[in-house]
């Protein structure tokens, strides 16, 4: 993984949905689960999104359930394709070239974690640290995550950017006190737009310099 000293500002990212694009095979897998054990929440594996699989399992399912769920995500996780997202490793490279140091801050567990690294092993190089959900209490939209790899960072929140695809992780980067960019694509751009500080379908489609400069420039 990359260092650096004295950062002044940091780049915080989510994975799923930002960084690779699993998001489609986790809506199938956690909407068939509701069907294996309805929940009676509409929309449930949208409502989901940004949770950790500790506070899914405990809120929305009894206890006698929780071993097969475990057992049934981890047998989806180990043929599920991470494939990177438009952009992202241009968007890391840049970050790397004007020290600028990312954070990646996923409700994903160690697990999961485990099997990206082995599609992917280059991607770990781009990152100072890493925040998982087996380092945190609260799921988004509790800023604790983001939070955390602000510190990890050595940056004040209110000057890093947050890359987040989802409702609940948007809301998670706001009540951190970051600037928020969401990603369209899981959800639409004008859900996202309410509580984001700026949207993108792509993480082509901004200028670095010019998102630097705005975060430079904000109070802390």
């Amino acid at each position: 993984m990359q260092s650096y000293e004295e950062a002044d500002v940091a780049a915080l990212f989510d994975l799923d949905g930002v960084l690779v694009d699993s998001e489609r095979e986790y809506t199938r897998f956690w909407s068939h689960i509701d069907q294996v054990y309805p929940t009676g929440v509409k929309d449930f594996a949208l409502v989901i999104k940004g949770t950790t699989l500790h506070e899914i399992l405990g809120r929305y399912f009894p206890p006698e359930h929780h071993q097969d769920i475990v057992a049934a995500l981890d047998e989806a996780e180990r043929t599920m394709r991470y494939d990177i997202k438009p952009g992202v490793t241009e968007l890391l490279q840049s970050l790397h070239n004007r020290n600028v140091p990312a954070v990646m801050v996923t409700s994903s567990n160690n697990e999961k974690m485990s099997h990206l690294w082995q599609q992917h092993p280059e991607l770990k190089e781009y990152f100072t640290h890493i925040v998982t959900a087996d380092m945190v209490h609260r799921s988004k939209p509790d800023p604790e995550g983001y939070l955390l790899g602000a510190r990890l960072a050595g940056v004040p929140a209110a000057r890093c950017a947050v890359f987040e695809d989802s409702a609940q992780g948007v809301l998670a980067g706001k009540n951190a006190g970051a600037f928020v960019m969401a990603v369209a694509g899981t959800l639409d751009a004008d859900i996202l737009r309410n509580d984001a500080d700026m949207v993108v379908d792509t993480l082509l489609d901004f200028n670095i310099d010019r998102l630097i400069n705005v975060l430079e420039i904000r109070e802390i």
